[in-house]
């Protein structure tokens, strides 16, 4: 833009050609409404205040802080209870869930407990597994604490989760992208592969795959991911190894999909990295 505007003074003669014009930043409250709004949209939170200090009435957009929002919290139930108050503001409101947010980081019950009171979501399993699946700022830590602890909730989040034509690895990546994956195994893990196999054969009817089935390829996957991955194993799995040990754990899996298994996870990585 700013050569733009230099090449057509040089040619009016309004300017050497050669010389640097300094290109000014414009004045947003002289521009259109819809461009200016446009050029504020490419801002975080922090930014938009900031903004505000200078062009108060764009800063302080509804339309801009109701996208904030959304975008950083996919699914709150105060979101259903605003649109017939006249006195509702979306920027209280980010600032609102950015506190609950940060409590929740901190202790993930009273992050709970700040939430349901302050009336952002509904006191129940499927409200706070929307909150949680959708939510941008949730640390990994505290949402796996909270979910081994609630596990009427991890319910409804594997509810959300579609893993509808994934390779059983790639959706795995998904899972614990989502569901952070924990340091050891245990009952939490285990619950975790046991609602993610039912969860995969329901978005994946066509395989023909058992939930039994899923669940032993998908630690037959862990095992070999830890193996592959792991400088502390020195002699890694084979391929034919993997392919032997897979057909006699999971009945019915041929050489093909075994192999296929195999050759994603020494290609991409670990299914399962804990964070």
């Amino acid at each position: 833009m700013g050569q733009l505007l230099q090449r057509f003074q040089e040619t009016s003669g309004q300017v050497q050609p050669g010389a640097v014009i300094p290109v000014k930043f414009p004045d947003l409250s002289e521009l259109p409404p819809e461009l200016s709004l446009l050029v504020l949209s490419n801002l975080n939170a922090t930014d938009l205040c900031l903004a505000a200090c200078v062009w108060d009435k764009l800063g302080n957009d509804e339309v801009l802080w109701q996208s904030l929002c959304r975008s950083t919290w996919g699914s709150v139930s105060v979101y259903r209870r605003c649109r017939n108050d006249p006195e509702f503001s979306y920027r209280k409101l980010f600032l609102t869930l950015d506190e609950a947010t940060l409590t929740f980081n901190g202790d993930p019950f009273k992050g709970e407990e700040y939430l349901i009171s302050k009336g952002l979501v509904d006191d129940s399993p499927m409200e706070l597994a929307k909150f949680i699946h959708t939510s941008r700022k949730i640390k990994p830590q505290p949402r796996r604490t909270y979910l081994d602890k609630r596990r009427d909730v991890l319910d409804y989040v594997m509810q959300l989760q579609n893993y509808e034509n994934q390779f059983l690895p790639n959706a795995m990546r998904k899972l614990f992208s989502t569901i952070s994956a924990p340091a050891e195994r245990g009952s939490y893990l285990e619950q975790i592969i046991d609602k993610f196999a039912e969860r995969f054969c329901n978005c994946n009817p066509k395989l023909g795959l058992h939930k039994d089935v899923v669940y032993v390829l998908c630690f037959s996957l862990i095992m070999l991911s830890v193996d592959l991955t792991s400088p502390h194993v020195k002699n890694k799995m084979s391929k034919r190894e993997f392919i032997k040990n897979t057909k006699g754990a999971a009945r019915g899996i041929d050489e093909d999909l075994a192999g296929h298994l195999y050759d994603n996870v020494y290609l991409v990585g670990h299914v399962a990295v804990s964070s």
